[in-house]
């Protein structure tokens, strides 16, 4: 059987996939993606079942379709997400095969493309983006060995908080997952800690506006890159209930124990680091800093924005955090699981060419890697702060197809000689 050829490979059908897919079309380049599970599958088994996305309708999405039946400045359910991107998957008519697993992929050697290995055969392709995202392998720090006596799961796992054995629930992490999530489990009743580190904590929405729309007009949704220092920073934001600012001191207020950094186990105690109240204060810091930028911008441009002063108002230091916790015995505490939203790894381990560091993160400029005919798309911060949210990478995915139509013509160039060899042929 001829093995199958085609111009552009693009391995992943969620919302990078599906970006690159429409722009590529408009490019005129045959492409062809494959997906190993249904499209935009992350959003429907990646996540638990109360999620909503982080930014309201009206900007978290493609700019040629609106969720029709939401309410602009609503959260859409994870639900309703995925089922706008196949939506938007079907409207531009996006050449995908799910069910599709890339197995490999490497040179073909002295032929310019590449041969790539899948569950149902192999493909041949002059180029490949890889559209895989950047939530790919849930990451449990190797803190609390196995076989202790607690359930442990990655926040990629939790559904709800029935799915957990009764007892008190430990939740690892300060981003929007862990956030959310401890939020959620003490709405439930539940008896929750909240292991909180370094993290940014801007408002929900300030002065009428919520803060994606802050983050645009003063230019921050463009930041080429993470501020020194802040790389393992994670922002806590949350659409849930309608949207709200998340604040720590108020899941404190409302029963949910803060703890500082988890850094190890022993004997049947977790034992935390002693950055807790700096990383309440760093996370209000930015909050603040956020409220005096908005401020400013209101001041700058005569903007009729009414003002806000009840958003500087503080919730009491809980006592958590005034006599902050060091050590916790699981078993005394009644704690029967513990959730970690720790984050994940990137796995490119299926792609064997030279486009990857020593540490095996992609080597690229804006997508565009250092290896001819290799893209990668959906990266953290590929090209500004917004790379990974849905409209963010439709604008990295429109660099990366013109990126690829440009390479096509060089390809296509002839030389006079060349011309004139193929008249006379």
């Amino acid at each position: 059987m001829p093995i199958e050829k085609i111009d552009t490979l693009v391995v992943g059908a969620g919302q990078a996939g599906i970006a690159v897919s429409e722009h590529l079309s408009n490019n005129n380049v045959p492409h062809l993606i494959l997906e190993k599970n249904r499209v935009a599958e992350a959003w429907r088994s990646g996540r638990w079942d109360g999620l909503v996305a982080n930014g309201p309708a009206w900007h978290d999405r493609f700019p040629n379709l609106q969720f029709e039946d939401c309410d602009p400045d609503s959260f859409p359910s994870k639900e309703r997400v995925a089922d706008y991107l196949n939506d938007y998957a079907k409207m531009i008519k996006a050449p995908i095969r799910t069910g599709i697993e890339v197995t490999s992929a490497k040179r073909l050697p002295g032929q310019g493309g590449f041969l790539v290995e899948t569950s149902d055969g192999s493909i041949e392709a002059n180029r490949i983006v890889a559209a895989t995202g950047a939530f790919q392998h849930p990451v449990i720090p190797p803190v609390v060995p196995s076989e202790t006596a607690v359930e442990q799961l990655h926040s990629f796992y939790y559904r709800n908080p029935r799915q957990l054995p009764d007892g008190a629930v430990m939740v690892v992490g300060a981003g929007s997952s862990g956030a959310q999530i401890a939020d959620e489990l003490n709405r439930a009743g539940r008896k929750v800690f909240l292991s909180i580190g370094p993290h940014d904590r801007p408002p929900r929405s300030y002065r009428g506006r919520d803060f994606v729309w802050w983050l645009g007009v003063l230019g921050l949704w463009d930041l080429a890159a993470m501020e020194p220092g802040k790389e393992h920073v994670t922002i806590s934001v949350s659409g849930a209930y309608g949207g709200r600012t998340m604040d720590f001191r108020r899941l404190a207020g409302e029963g949910v124990t803060l703890l500082g950094m988890t850094q190890s186990f022993a004997n049947g105690t977790l034992s935390f680091a002693e950055d807790l109240k700096d990383n309440i204060a760093n996370g209000d810091a930015d909050y603040t800093k956020m409220l005096d930028a908005a401020d400013a911008y209101v001041a700058r441009t005569g903007i009729d924005l009414p003002e806000e002063p009840e958003a500087r108002k503080t919730w009491p230091d809980p006592d958590c955090l005034t006599n902050p916790i060091k050590e916790l015995n699981l078993a005394e505490e009644g704690i029967t699981s513990i959730i970690w939203a720790t984050g994940f790894r990137q796995d490119f381990s299926w792609m064997h060419v030279d486009a990857f560091d020593d540490r095996g993160a992609p080597v690229h400029q804006r997508g565009v890697s250092s290896e001819p005919g290799i893209y990668f798309l959906g990266l953290p911060w590929q090209s500004r702060r917004g790379s990974t949210f849905i409209w963010g990478v439709w604008h990295d995915a429109k660099h990366i197809a013109d990126q690829i139509a440009i390479q096509r013509m060089y390809q296509d160039y002839r030389a006079p000689s060349e011309r004139n060899s193929e008249a006379a042929e």
